[in-house]
């Protein structure tokens, strides 16, 4: 009689998967997005699932792991949030897709949380149109108090950042791999006013912004006081500590509701 086959594991399947991910979405993702994926599978999946045939992996199973994740960190004491849960359950969800597609499984089990409740609603922290004023003026009479002082580039970069960001709406992380040969000024048909239109590349590939006619001025400070390359992040430096230090300076670090503010 033949050998009987040997069953694939989850360590084989997420091997798989890692190999075939990026070909098959022809850089559509952006890298991040992939190391994110690897670095969930080293971290916590593959640790746990790695050994365990296919056919063995379970919802049961599943919901198994989501237990253990949530017990206290030994000596943090933290348990992860809601959304790494969720992250992980996709990156999960992917490679047992992937044994599907090999026909190392018949079927793929269900990953859904049990007894889950509705999602908390939840909001992100925003400034009032008098607040954004009050953020942008503080900001402004910054640049004029520092002329000449070895930190003036920096405090010119945050003014910008912050009137760039408000006029394009771009996310931090969009903003972060910003480069200059991503964005044109141009006319708005409808208008006539200069505009900015941006590639934006996210992890889901890249999109397109249409600016107001606000962020033109900003970009052009930025151009004239970087002389930069076609290949130059706009935004190089990590604005965070900065602009947290404003924040707070403006007493605008919470708003009404508590929630704290960022970029």
């Amino acid at each position: 009689m033949g050998q009987l086959k040997q069953e694939r594991t989850f360590a084989d399947a997420a091997k798989q998967f890692v190999r075939e991910y990026v070909p098959l979405t022809n850089g559509e993702r952006n890298p991040r997005y992939v190391k994110d994926h690897e670095a969930r599978l080293d971290n916590h999946l593959l640790p746990y699932f790695g050994a365990i045939g296919l056919s063995a992996l379970t919802a049961g199973k599943v919901q198994e792991y989501r237990v253990m994740r949530l017990q206290p960190h030994p000596v943090t004491g933290k348990v992860p949030t809601r959304s790494t849960l969720h992250h992980e359950t996709v990156t999960l969800r992917q490679v047992m897709k992937t044994a599907l597609l090999h026909g190392w499984l018949s079927h793929l089990p269900d990953f859904s949380a049990p007894y889950r409740a509705s999602g908390k609603v939840s909001y992100r922290a925003w400034f009032s149109p008098e607040e954004y004023k009050r953020l942008y003026t503080y900001t402004r009479g910054r640049v004029t108090a520092v002329h000449g002082e070895s930190y003036q580039h920096a405090v010119e970069q945050l003014h910008d950042y912050i009137l760039f960001m408000a006029n394009t709406g771009l996310r931090p992380d969009e903003a972060n791999r910003l480069e200059y040969r991503d964005v044109t000024i141009e006319e708005d048909a409808g208008s006539g006013e200069r505009i900015l239109l941006i590639e934006v590349r996210g992890k889901r590939g890249v999109g397109y912004c249409r600016s107001t006619t606000g962020a033109v001025h900003p970009f052009e400070r930025l151009v004239k006081r970087n002389t930069p390359k076609p290949t130059d992040l706009v935004f190089p430096q990590d604005h965070k500590k900065q602009f947290n230090r404003v924040l707070a300076d403006c007493e605008l670090k919470f708003d009404h509701e508590g929630n704290r503010r960022s970029a």
